[in-house]
C-alpha cells in the first residue's frame, strides 16, 4: 500500500496586483566595444539608432544559394564605438536615478560574453566614469541640501528602515565614531581618496534630479554582493579581530585562512526578496559611497583566462537604498511614524560573462566557476522564456526563479516591483560571433516581456513648503533682531550673553581695605540699582518688542492663514475637478471596457466567421478539384474509349474484308475446281476412246502469255490459298495522307503496275514531322524471291498519337510486287507423245491437285520481324510415284 504523504501548509501568497494595472517591456538596449587592434575582421554593423546587425565571419558556411547569412536585431536604443559613457548614462541610468528618489525601484543588469565590456560599462575607467559613479554622482548632487543626519535612519534585520530621534542618533554617532577609533587607531587622520578611483567620480557635468520633494530628508545606504558558484557572499563584510593574533584571517598569511560565510535569502513582510545579514553602509557623499564600493571591489573574485586578463568569475551586485521621510508640521524634525518612511532601491548588476570551455581551455576551479555562470545565465534565460510564454500565450506556468540565487533574488522585479532595463555587450570581433548571435537572440526575445508599471509612493497629509517657511520664518526673525540691535546670523546665544552684560555699567571694586570704609558698599547699592533700572528697562523694552513682534507674527499668521484658506479653496476647487475629472475617466474607462468587450465579442464572432469561410472555401477547392479532376478522368476515359472504338471498328473492318477476300478467293477456287473439272469431263466424254486428243498444258500456255507480274495481297493472318487470276484491286489509301518510305537503295522497276499513292510525303528516312503530318504510313521494302527473282513489299501501317506527344507506327497489311520469266522451251515436259502417262493419272496428279498448280504462298504470322507478321516459304511440288 502506498503510504500517505503528508501535506505541507498553503504557503501565503503576495496580494495580487490589480489587472488593469499599465504594463511596460524590459528596456534592452545594445552597445557595441570598439575594435581592438589585433582583431582584423568585424562581424558587427550598426545600422542605425535601433538596429545592428551580424554578418558571418570568413570561413564559415554559406547558405544553399551561396550566400553568407545576415541577421539584423533591433533593440531600443544601439550605443555605437564612438558614443561616451555619459550618452549611454543619459539614456538608460538617469531615468533610474530619477525614480528612485521618487520613491520607486530600478534595476540595471549587463548582459554578454566574456571580453565585451561590461564591467566598463558599470565601473569605467580612470577619466570615464562608469555608470555606477555617474548614479551616485547624480543621487547626491540632487538630495545633498535635504539629507538627514547620519544615523537618523536606522536599518535593521528585516529589510525595514527605522526613525530615531535626535538623541538616539546623537548617542549612536558617538558610538560608531568610538569603535571606529578602536579599529583604526588614528581616530583625527583624515581618510585621503585613492588615486585609483579618483578620476572616476571626478565628473564634471553635475547632473541632479529636478523637482525633489524638499519637505523630506534622505539617507543613503549601499551595500555590494556577489554570487559565486550559486552562493552569496557579503563584499563588505569585516573580518573578525582577534588581539592574540590578528593576522588570523589574511588569505595567503596564515593555514588557518577561513573563507568568508555565504549569506540566504530571506523574504520580508512585503514579499520583497532581500539578504539576510548583508552590511549596508549609510553614505553622505559620493566620495564614500564609490570607496565603499571600491572596497568591496578589491574583495571580488577575478581570474586570468585565455580570453579575458581581468575575467569576473562571479557575478557583482550593487545596491543603492534609498530611504525618505517627511518633516513634521513645523518642517524643523523627522516625522517620527515609521508608516511615513519610503524605501526605495536601485540595484546594478555586473553580470559575469557567459563562455566555452573549449575556448578558454578552463581546468579546476575555473572550469567550475565557467560551468556555474552559465548555469546561472540558462536559469535566467529560462525564466524570461516562460514570463514571455505566459503572457503571449496565456498560459500560467510556474517561472523557476529558485533554480538560481540570481534569478531568486530578483524576481520582484521582474513581478511589477520596479522598472528593469538591461545593457547588452557585444563584442565585433569573428571569434565570438556565435556567442553574440545567441546573446543577441535572448536579448530580442527579453524585449517581449512586460513588467508591471510600479505605483507612485502616496502623499503625505502635510502642509507643502515647510521647510522654507521654517527657514523664511527664521531668516526673518534674525533679520528683525539684527535691526534691533539683537543678534546675527551665525552669533549664538554665548555672544549675546556677552553683549548684554558689557551694555551694563561696570560695578566698582567691591574689596573693604577698611572697616570704617563708608563709600564702597553705596557705590555698589548705587550701581546695582542703576542695572536694576536698566535692567527693568530692557524688560519694559523687550516685553514691547515681544508684543509688536507678536502682533506681526499674528499678522503674519493671517496673511500665512489668508493665504492658506486661499491655497485650501484652490486646492478643493482642483479636487472637485479632479474628482470630475476622475469621475469622468471612470464613465470613459467603463465605456471602453464595455467597448472592448464588445470588440473582444466581435473579433471572436469574426474569427468564427473567418474559420468557417476557410473551411467552406477549402471545401469548395477540394470539390472543385475533385471535379476538375473526375472531368479530366472522364476525358481520358472517353478518349481512352473512342480510341479503343476506333481501333476495333479499324480492326473488324479489316477483319470482315479479310474474311470476305479469303471466302472470295476460296469460292474462285472451288469454281475454278469445278471448272476444270467440268472440262475434263467434256474432253474426256467428246473425245473417242482410240484417239484422245492431248489437252495442252498449262506450261505452253504460260510460255505464249506475255510477262506480268503478279500481285497477291496476304492480310494477317490468312491461311495458305492457290494463287488466283490478277487482277488490280483499288487502295483504300484514297483520300488519306500517307509517308511513303522508300530507301535510297531501292531499284526501280519496269513493271506495268507500279505503287502510286496520291498526295503522299515522300521520304528516305524515317521523319518524325513527317509522320506528325499523316496517318498512313507505307515502306518499300525490295529482296530477292526463293527462285533468284526482284520481290518488292509494300509494308503499310497506321499512324497513332502517343500520350508523350509523339507518333507509333502499326503495321496493318503487307503487298507483295514479284516478277517471274515463264519456262525455256527446252524445258522437258511431262506429257510427250511417247512417254506420256495413262489420261487418268496425269488428269488427278497434274490439274486436280492445288499443290501441283501453286508451288509458291504468301503467309503472315503474327511476332514477325515485318510485322504485322510476315514470313515467306516456298512448298516443292508434289508428285505421285
Amino acid at each position: 500500500m502506498m503510504k500517505q504523504t503528508r501535506t505541507k501548509p498553503p504557503r501565503r501568497h503576495a496580494p495580487k496586483k490589480p489587472s488593469n494595472q499599465q504594463k511596460d517591456p524590459v528596456g534592452v538596449y545594445c552597445r557595441v566595444r570598439p575594435l581592438s587592434p589585433s582583431d582584423q575582421e568585424c562581424c558587427i554593423e550598426v545600422i542605425n539608432e535601433t538596429t545592428v546587425q551580424l554578418h558571418q565571419p570568413d570561413g564559415c558556411k554559406v547558405n544553399r544559394n551561396g550566400e553568407y547569412k545576415e541577421t539584423q536585431y533591433s533593440f531600443k536604443k544601439v550605443f555605437g564605438t564612438l558614443q561616451t559613457q555619459k550618452d549611454l548614462f543619459d539614456f538608460v541610468a538617469k531615468p533610474l536615478v530619477e525614480d528612485l528618489i521618487r520613491g520607486k525601484n530600478g534595476l540595471l543588469f549587463t548582459y554578454g560574453v566574456t571580453g565585451s565590456g561590461k564591467t566598463y560599462t558599470m565601473t569605467g575607467s580612470p577619466g570615464q566614469g562608469g555608470l555606477l559613479p555617474r548614479c551616485l554622482s547624480m543621487i547626491f548632487n540632487s538630495i545633498s541640501r535635504f539629507q538627514a543626519k547620519k544615523y537618523t535612519f536606522k536599518t535593521d534585520d528585516k529589510n525595514g528602515i527605522e526613525i530615531q530621534n535626535e538623541v538616539d542618533a546623537l548617542l549612536e554617532r558617538q558610538r560608531r565614531e568610538a569603535q571606529t577609533q578602536v579599529a583604526t587607531r588614528t581616530p583625527m587622520r583624515q581618510r585621503m581618496v585613492e588615486p585609483e578611483f579618483a578620476d572616476m567620480i571626478n565628473i564634471e557635468d553635475n547632473c541632479n534630479v529636478e523637482e525633489v520633494d524638499e519637505d523630506s530628508v534622505y539617507s543613503v545606504f549601499v551595500s555590494y554582493i556577489e554570487i559565486y558558484n550559486n552562493y552569496m557572499y557579503d563584499l563588505l563584510e569585516e573580518a573578525a579581530i582577534d588581539p592574540i593574533r590578528p593576522k588570523w584571517n589574511t588569505p595567503g598569511k596564515n593555514v588557518e585562512f577561513i573563507p568568508p560565510q555565504s549569506k540566504i535569502l530571506r523574504e520580508d513582510q512585503h514579499h520583497n526578496m532581500y539578504v539576510a545579514g548583508c552590511t549596508e553602509v549609510e553614505v553622505k557623499t559620493t566620495e564614500e559611497a564609490f570607496d565603499v564600493f571600491w572596497k568591496g571591489q578589491k574583495r571580488r573574485r577575478i581570474a586570468n583566462t585565455t580570453l579575458n586578463r581581468e575575467s569576473s568569475r562571479s557575478h557583482s551586485v550593487f545596491m543603492i537604498k534609498l530611504a525618505q521621510a517627511p518633516l513634521d508640521a513645523d518642517g524643523d524634525n523627522v516625522l517620527q511614524e515609521k508608516e511615513q518612511v519610503t524605501v526605495s532601491q536601485l540595484s546594478l548588476v555586473d553580470l559575469a560573462g557567459s563562455e566555452r570551455t573549449n575556448r578558454t581551455k578552463a581546468e579546476g576551479n575555473r572550469l567550475r566557476e565557467a560551468g556555474n555562470i552559465n548555469q546561472s545565465l540558462m536559469t535566467l534565460r529560462t525564466c524570461i522564456e516562460i514570463l514571455r510564454e505566459n503572457q503571449m500565450c496565456g498560459t500560467n506556468k510556474m517561472v523557476p526563479y529558485r533554480d538560481s540565487k540570481l534569478t531568486h533574488m530578483f524576481k520582484n522585479y521582474f513581478d511589477g516591483e520596479g522598472k528593469v532595463r538591461m545593457i547588452v555587450c557585444v563584442n565585433p570581433k569573428a571569434d565570438d560571433h556565435e556567442e553574440s548571435l545567441q546573446v543577441m537572440r535572448f536579448a530580442e526575445m527579453t524585449q517581449e516581456v512586460e513588467i508591471a508599471r510600479p505605483v507612485d509612493k502616496p502623499i503625505c497629509g502635510l502642509t507643502p513648503g515647510r521647510r522654507y517657511r521654517n527657514q523664511a520664518f527664521k531668516d526673518e526673525l534674525s533679520r528683525r533682531l539684527e535691526d534691533r540691535g539683537g543678534p546675527v546670523n551665525g552669533v549664538d546665544e554665548q555672544a549675546v550673553i556677552e553683549m548684554l552684560i558689557q551694555s551694563f555699567p561696570p560695578i566698582p571694586s567691591c574689596e573693604l581695605l577698611d572697616v570704617n570704609d563708608d563709600m564702597t558698599l553705596p557705590q555698589i547699592i548705587e550701581a546695582l540699582e542703576k542695572r536694576r533700572r536698566i535692567r527693568q528697562m530692557m524688560a519694559e523694552e523687550f516685553n514691547k518688542s515681544v508684543v509688536s513682534f507678536r502682533g506681526m507674527l499674528h499678522e503674519l499668521n493671517g496673511v500665512v492663514n489668508a493665504k492658506d484658506n486661499l491655497a485650501q479653496g484652490r486646492m478643493s476647487e482642483k479636487e472637485r475637478a479632479i474628482m470630475s475629472q476622475k469621475s469622468e475617466i471612470e464613465r470613459l474607462e467603463k465605456k471602453v471596457k464595455t467597448l472592448e468587450y464588445k470588440i473582444d465579442i466581435l473579433e471572436k464572432t469574426t474569427t468564427i466567421y473567418e474559420e468557417e469561410k476557410r473551411t467552406l472555401q477549402n471545401d469548395l477547392e477540394s470539390q472543385s478539384q475533385k471535379l476538375h479532376r473526375q472531368l479530366s478522368d472522364k476525358r481520358r476515359l472517353e478518349s481512352r474509349i473512342n480510341g479503343m472504338v476506333a481501333e476495333n471498328a479499324v480492326k473488324w473492318e479489316k477483319e470482315c474484308e479479310r474474311r470476305v477476300a479469303a471466302k472470295q478467293i476460296e469460292m474462285q477456287n472451288k469454281l475454278w475446281v469445278k471448272d476444270e473439272k467440268l472440262k475434263q469431263l467434256k474432253a474426256i466424254v467428246t473425245e473417242s476412246k482410240g484417239d484422245r486428243p492431248e489437252r495442252p498444258s498449262r506450261e505452253r500456255d504460260r510460255e505464249r502469255e506475255p510477262k506480268v507480274p503478279t500481285r497477291s495481297i496476304s492480310p494477317s493472318p490468312a491461311p495458305t490459298v492457290p494463287p488466283v487470276h490478277t487482277r488490280h484491286r483499288r487502295s483504300r489509301s484514297a483520300g488519306e495522307r500517307w509517308v511513303d518510305h522508300k530507301p535510297s537503295g531501292s531499284l526501280e522497276t519496269d513493271t506495268v503496275m507500279q505503287p502510286h499513292v496520291p498526295n503522299a510525303i515522300k521520304v528516305s528516312v524515317a521523319s518524325e514531322k513527317a509522320l506528325a503530318k499523316c496517318d498512313k504510313y507505307m515502306l518499300t521494302h525490295q529482296q530477292l524471291a526463293s527462285d533468284g527473282e526482284m520481290e518488292t513489299k509494300l509494308i503499310k501501317g497506321d499512324v497513332f498519337r502517343t500520350r508523350g506527344g509523339g507518333q507509333s507506327v502499326q503495321f496493318t497489311d503487307i503487298e507483295t510486287l514479284r516478277q517471274e520469266s515463264p519456262p525455256g522451251n527446252g524445258r522437258k515436259r511431262r506429257s510427250s507423245e511417247t512417254n506420256r502417262p495413262p489420261l487418268a493419272e496425269s488428269t488427278e496428279s497434274e490439274w486436280t491437285d492445288v499443290e501441283t498448280r501453286c508451288s509458291v504462298a504468301m503467309e503472315m504470322r503474327a511476332g514477325s520481324n515485318l510485322g504485322p507478321g510476315y514470313q515467306h516459304h516456298a512448298l516443292p511440288k508434289r508428285r505421285k510415284p
